[in-house]
């Protein structure tokens, strides 16, 4: 009786867990609905369904009182079949962006058949290091809340986490001896701080304020509560070797190491590396994940990216070996269920350094299946293919896509998408993930749901894909829309992701091609998609005026090349007239960019600034994060000068305009003086304008001029016949 009575109570135990988990999931979406379409809360119904043979699933209906009925083995299988029922039946984009609405039909379409799918791979991976630069350094929990509820309705379940880990990092030096002034000015400025993470800089714009750590911790642990109760599991930091230099004053006799020259910054910015096999690296790797889950609890995943575009101390293949074991060793002995998640970017970027016998010591150094590499880049280079498929070691295919937050259209979707079905035929048992690992959001956000969606087995081709994202950006079947997204996406977004923009954006030279400006289309081509685009009836969806600003700034910015160089062709011709026509025309661009971009909050400067001043709390902390904002998209530091440049009202009329003013004046000023131009002065005049300007916390206000469709109708009357057919 008392063994029968101990069964009733397991069982029941078990049931009311089961039940509870199925409550939390369902919760967790009703919450989720409430947030995005509150209106709608009501008709949709979630429930929890069986696994298919282990892998997440979801499956769509309408309830017999017409409700729509959505279900999935987890609260994030649920998430993305919701947003395929947005997206697919109502014709909804969710933005990532917090302040963009969500537009939703009047009436919720009905589910004729029921519809399911199935997940490829277990785990989809977002993010990169330097997203939370160039895009996130200062958002705030609206921002956050909205960003994660995107990433579930998009699939993903393994996102890089790594707020807040400052205060995590100032405790534990703290703790072993370091002053206040000596943690503070190791870190970076705010929206440096992706790279002082990555040992690439120290000190740079700092030292940080105390008040940034403290907001940053609070924050960090919304975000993984959200992303847990969405069935994520974060991505947190850990020790990788990287160290304060002033940590040599307290233990002189530990094997501490300057790591290589980065970006052309100076030596006092660089960073410091810390044996692995010193006693003291599995001291610091104990006290950071002690007071890391203290703070923000774990997943056991953490991501460890020792000598990211740097030279590690030795090129041995033995010592790389030795590293990546003593690492291993010492997360393990801190966690013992540690997972350890490389990003192979480096392999890539310094690829003449990393050879075979070197990126197998540093693999294999770690045991099977302990160690999950990021194949970052494979849009460009699948490095599976080289690396005998990571030796073994479980790998994720990445499609990067943006550098630097750069504005220009970018991407070889296609080709990326293709290449991605072939690695979930040929890429090997390890192949166990697909993700991206953007560099900034910026805002074409179509090529990251198209990789994601290869993640299901959703059964579209891209025809039948394509025309379904331009009738959710026209908000209806619109056969121009259509037909320029098919331009777009086969003809236009075909170019390898770099570091791309245009020339309006970039330091003035006289008769030097910026090769940042190479395009891979015709810019007739281009022309042709904006046309087609603007025959659409109106552009009230969001998603619409961002494909209309982003296709006609690209084309303004891909001409103003072609007036310059005649500018400068007129230069060396002595042609005056001809100089200050061109000149007038270039000044006309600047201003309609500027004019265009102004139509979109995330096509404009003054959000960044006021979302940096936003997070200070007196008005020497907002001048603070305001510089920081400003460099990063400008001067940046190091080499990296126009590295993070955008095409955005403000930027434009206040920065970029007026470095192109003096280019011309110093030009025109040299033909009627009859001498020579002087680039070197003119670079150095220029510069101490970017430094001012860089300091400067005069307020920059952004305002629309008249309706978004009628002025780029205009411009297209405008410019499109002085477009040339190739350029």
């Amino acid at each position: 009786m008392m063994k029968r009575n101990i069964y009733l109570v397991i069982v029941t135990l078990f049931l009311s867990l089961s039940a509870g988990a199925k409550e939390k999931d369902v919760a967790a979406m009703q919450s989720m609905v409430k947030r995005l379409i509150p209106a709608y809360a009501e008709n949709f119904q979630f429930k929890k369904i069986r696994p298919v043979d282990g892998k997440d699933c979801f499956r769509l209906d309408t309830s017999d009182s017409g409700k729509i009925v959505i279900g999935g083995n987890n609260a994030n299988s649920m998430a993305m079949g919701l947003n395929y029922y947005l997206k697919y039946y109502c014709l909804t984009t969710i933005s990532w962006y917090a302040d963009i609405p969500v537009e939703m039909p009047d009436t919720l379409p009905v589910l004729e058949k029921t519809f399911s799918a199935e997940a490829k791979v277990d785990r989809r991976f977002f993010l990169n290091y330097c997203t939370y630069g160039y895009t996130m350094p200062y958002w705030q929990w609206k921002d956050w809340e909205r960003f994660i509820d995107w990433m579930a309705l998009n699939g993903v379940n393994m996102p890089l986490a790594i707020t807040g880990q400052e205060a995590v990092w100032y405790k534990v030096w703290k703790k072993l001896g370091l002053t206040d002034q000596e943690i503070r000015s190791y870190f970076t400025g705010p929206t440096y701080l992706p790279w002082h993470r990555m040992a690439n800089i120290d000190g740079w714009n700092g030292p940080l304020p105390m008040e940034w750590l403290d907001n940053q911790v609070e924050l960090q642990k919304k975000i993984l509560a959200r992303e847990r109760e969405l069935n994520m599991k974060p991505v947190l930091p850990a020790f990788a070797g990287h160290v304060p230099a002033a940590l040599k004053r307290i233990y002189p006799e530990a094997n501490i190491q300057h790591l290589g020259k980065w970006a052309g910054f100076a030596d006092t910015y660089r960073c410091y590396f810390l044996n692995p096999e010193e006693p003291l690296f599995a001291t610091i790797q104990k006290h950071f994940l002690q007071e890391q889950t203290r703070l923000f609890g774990t997943d056991h995943i953490y991501g460890v990216d020792p000598f990211n575009e740097v030279d590690p101390p030795s090129w041995e293949p033995e010592y790389l070996s030795q590293v990546s074991s003593d690492m291993y060793r010492t997360l393990t002995a801190a966690d013992p269920k540690a997972e350890w998640m490389q990003m192979t970017w480096m392999f890539y970027h310094d690829r003449k350094d990393w050879t075979a016998p070197r990126i197998k010591a540093l693999l294999t150094g770690v045991p099977q299946d302990k160690m999950f590499l990021l194949d970052y880049h494979c849009e460009n280079v699948e490095l599976w293919k080289n690396t005998e498929h990571f030796h073994g070691q479980p790998y994720i295919w990445c499609y990067l896509g943006n550098f630097g937050g750069n504005t220009t259209l970018t991407g070889n979707v296609k080709e990326s998408g293709d290449r991605l079905d072939n690695a979930l035929i040929n890429g090997g048992n390890n192949l166990r993930g697909i993700g991206s690992t953007l560099e900034g959001l910026d805002v074409m956000q179509f090529p990251y749901e198209y990789i994601f969606e290869k993640a299901w087995d959703l059964n579209l081709d891209n025809e039948v894909w394509l025309q379904n994202l331009a009738d959710r950006h026209a908000g209806t079947v619109s056969q121009p829309v259509r037909e320029a997204w098919d331009i777009l996406f086969n003809q236009i977004y075909v170019q390898v992701p770099k570091t791309l923009g245009v020339l309006p954006n970039y330091r003035p030279v006289m008769n030097k091609p910026n090769r940042r400006t190479v395009i891979d289309y015709s810019n007739a081509t281009l022309l042709q998609a904006w046309e087609k685009l603007l025959q659409a009836t109106d552009c009230n969806r969001d998603a619409l005026r961002l494909d209309i600003i982003t296709v006609g700034r690209q084309l303004l910015g891909n001409y103003f090349l072609i007036v310059k160089d005649d500018f400068d062709r007129m230069y060396t011709a002595k042609d005056l007239p001809g100089l200050k026509a061109r000149a007038a025309e270039m000044k006309e661009i600047l201003h309609d960019l500027d004019r265009l971009n102004a139509f979109h909050s995330r096509c404009a400067l003054d959000k960044w600034l006021a979302d940096a001043r936003a997070l200070g709390t007196t008005p020497e902390v907002k001048d603070y994060y305001e510089k920081n904002a400003r460099n990063l998209i400008t001067t940046w530091g190091g080499s990296l000068n126009d590295y993070a440049s955008r095409t955005w009202a403000g930027l434009i009329k206040d920065y970029y305009s007026k470095r192109w003013d003096m280019y011309m004046d110093a030009v025109i000023s040299a033909v009627e003086g009859n001498r020579e131009f002087d680039q070197t002065k003119l670079d150095e005049s220029i510069k101490n304008f970017e430094d001012a300007w860089g300091d400067s916390t005069d307020p920059i206000l952004v305002a629309p001029q008249g309706e978004l469709m009628q002025y780029a109708r205009f411009l297209l009357q405008k410019y499109g016949r002085r477009i040339p057919k190739d350029l």
